[in-house]
């Protein structure tokens, strides 16, 4: 249908006309918004449409032409839209439109203003494009797109030297994930003979015995294509160990923050897990590393989140984490809860970020909490918007979190054997997550004011055009999740994507096992109870505890507030190491042997030429006796010849 065409194209055509009148400064400036916001609330219409098409009619492809034809080889740009896709689009338009509107007021003033809402546009379309990819190729190159639109992003105030290393940090760290993906996409290529998802899904499982050899180990190939593939997700989505670059990524403008967060860059791996499922599921081994990756990561960021200052970066380690409940539902199987997770995680996490912006707005710039505290009645929208978002990613019930966090926790008990323990790491990690959260509302909005005096003459709430964008995503926060009840008959999100992502998988393992959902979700949720009543323990009535605790458990204290010493120990291991052996190419290779064979041709051309130059002396008498004594060689040798 023409209409799912536009989906895409109507960000895109705003990105054209934005960008190219600031090309030919047409003046359209600070007035940018009244192209890319039309634009991309047409998209978001066009996706409910599109949603209610595959619910009524059924998944449906569109192929545009053929872009490249070589032997048995072809690629097609075309999109595929089933009910995964339908339910992404709306993701991606849903956050991307309140985004685009929140960005009116956070941005006002901004010199850069009709670049960002340029980019903005490009960012949406990349993502969209993606989730629509109709084969392999079109999904990588759309998957690098995204990754270099939110390096423009990121360096949106690019001459902030922080933002451009962090920028140039996500760029290149990506690039080592999408790397082992693009490995992944020519070994199915090379055992299929085509990227069409069709053939891929019904042709590799004829390849699920053979073997590779790498490095001197064997492993199946299709075990070797799954971890490849992974490798892309564990950059995308910052999973351990290339998580690194996201919470950097926190320099660029908070509206941005909101989006790769929520709905666009660090989604994408987990979609892309959901999407290429059945090719997971074809090797045990690949799904064993995918859940212990994601476990390990969803605890590690938590444990970082919960003695930062910087109120972004703290948001920024919950990503990490949810994230990594996500991949692990996936590993476990359960992709339809990690793809459910996606959905709640992305409306509470963009409303827990687009607050950030608000308080960092009104404290003009303020991002340190050690600076706040007290803003409650100054900030009355934002405060309760902000702690409904704390409730949803504390998972505390009715809200959307507490629905799909628990259909993660429920499905890794149930899968029995290791997946008790990755059960028993989530509850953990809900803890840890009420924790981190009610500090955030109770280090900003309550206790005594730390503000700046001068800061506190300015201070008030938001404009509408961003408190606005907050109450919707509140709404949302505590909607969203109600669309996966588990209850039998009233589960739309089982009911829409199980066919596409679990024909058959473990809704039907877990219909035995109802009987332990309700313990089970009793467990998580005062688990959660537990981490929200310490926080207000800690932060509100006893605020003298995380003092002490600081200085007796000084070492673990310091390794959480230093996030491990991660960039420290890639410096150590990665960076120096890659300088110094730079530096020695550059001075030996480069400047003796490559300069110096360059440079020795020139200085020879050189002295040739004072040589010759020797013999122009442009005096008459010179050339007469030159002449004479060239007569004279000439005869002498002649002579003594005969």
């Amino acid at each position: 249908m023409l209409t799912d065409a536009l989906i895409p194209l109507l960000p895109l055509a705003a990105f054209v006309v934005i960008g190219l009148s600031e090309l030919f400064g047409c003046g359209l400036r600070d007035r940018a918004h009244w192209i890319a916001v039309p634009a991309v609330l047409g998209s978001l219409i066009l996706s409910f449409v599109a949603f209610g098409s595959v619910l009524s009619g059924g998944p449906h492809d569109r192929t545009f032409f053929t872009w490249a034809a070589s032997g048995t080889f072809q690629a097609s740009i075309g999109i595929h839209i089933d009910a995964l896709t339908a339910v992404m689009l709306l993701l991606v338009t849903i956050v991307s439109s309140l985004v685009h509107v929140y960005s009116i007021g956070y941005m006002r003033g901004d010199r850069g203003y009709a670049r960002f809402f340029a980019y903005l546009g490009l960012f949406t379309f990349s993502m969209l494009m993606l989730v629509m990819a109709a084969n392999l190729l079109q999904l990588y190159i759309f998957w690098e797109a995204v990754g270099l639109c939110s390096y423009l992003l990121i360096a949106h105030w690019y001459e902030r030297p922080l933002a451009a290393a962090a920028a140039t940090k996500a760029f290149v760290i990506n690039r080592i994930g999408d790397f082992g993906f693009a490995i992944g996409i020519f070994l199915i290529f090379a055992l299929v003979g085509s990227l069409d998802y069709d053939r891929v899904f019904a042709e590799l499982p004829k390849h699920v015995n053979e073997v590779i050899s790498v490095a001197g180990f064997e492993m199946t190939a299709v075990t070797l294509i799954a971890l490849l593939l992974f490798m892309g997700a564990v950059g995308k989505s910052a999973q351990f160990p290339l998580h690194v670059w996201l919470p950097d990524a926190m320099e660029g403008p908070t509206p941005i923050s909101a989006l790769i967060h929520a709905a666009t860059m660090v989604t994408a791996g987990v979609f892309m897990l959901a999407r290429l499922s059945p090719i997971f599921n074809l090797s045990p081994t690949a799904m064993g590393v995918v859940a212990v990756v994601g476990a390990g990561t969803a605890l590690f960021a938590a444990t970082i989140a919960l003695t930062q200052n910087d109120i972004k970066r703290i948001v920024a380690y919950s990503t990490v984490s949810q994230l990594g409940a996500m991949v692990m539902a996936c590993g476990l199987g359960a992709s339809v809860a990690g793809i459910f997770h996606l959905l709640t995680h992305g409306a509470f996490k963009a409303l827990l970020f687009l607050c950030c912006g608000s308080v960092i707005h009104a404290l003009s710039g303020e991002q340190d909490l050690r600076k706040m505290g007290g803003l409650k009645p100054y900030l009355p929208v934002t405060y309760w918007t902000f702690y409904v978002g704390a409730l949803a990613l504390a998972g505390i019930p009715p809200l959307a979190g507490f629905f799909s966090k628990d259909e993660i926790l429920f499905q890794a008990f149930i899968s029995g054997g290791a997946g008790v323990l990755f059960w028993g790491v989530g509850v953990v990690t809900a803890f840890l997550t009420a924790l981190y959260s009610f500090r955030l509302i109770y280090t900003v909005f309550h206790g005594p004011s730390r503000v700046d005096t001068k800061a506190m003459k300015h201070l008030h709430e938001s404009p509408p055009v961003m408190t606005v964008p907050l109450i919707v995503l509140a709404v949302l926060s505590v909607t969203v999740g109600w669309t996966g009840l588990p209850i039998h008959g009233m589960n739309g999100i089982e009911a829409v994507l199980g066919p596409v992502l679990s024909p058959g998988g473990l809704s039907e393992l877990a219909e035995p096992a109802s009987g332990l959902l309700l313990p089970l979700m009793l467990v998580s949720v005062l688990a959660a109870v537990a981490g929200w009543m310490t926080a207000r323990t800690f932060y509100v009535t006893q605020p003298e505890i995380p003092k002490r605790l600081a200085v007796r458990a000084a070492a673990l204290y310091r390794l959480s507030l230093n996030q491990w010493y991660m960039n420290e120990l890639y410096d150590r291991l990665i960076v120096r190491p890659t300088n110094r052996v730079a530096d020695l190419l550059w001075r030996h290779l480069d400047i003796r042997t490559i300069d110096g064979a360059v440079n020795g041709i020139g200085w020879t051309a050189l002295a040739w030429a004072r040589t010759m130059r020797l013999i122009q002396s442009g005096q008459l008498q010179h050339y007469a006796l030159v002449m004479a004594v060239g007569t004279f060689v000439i005869l002498a040798v002649y002579l003594m010849a005969q």
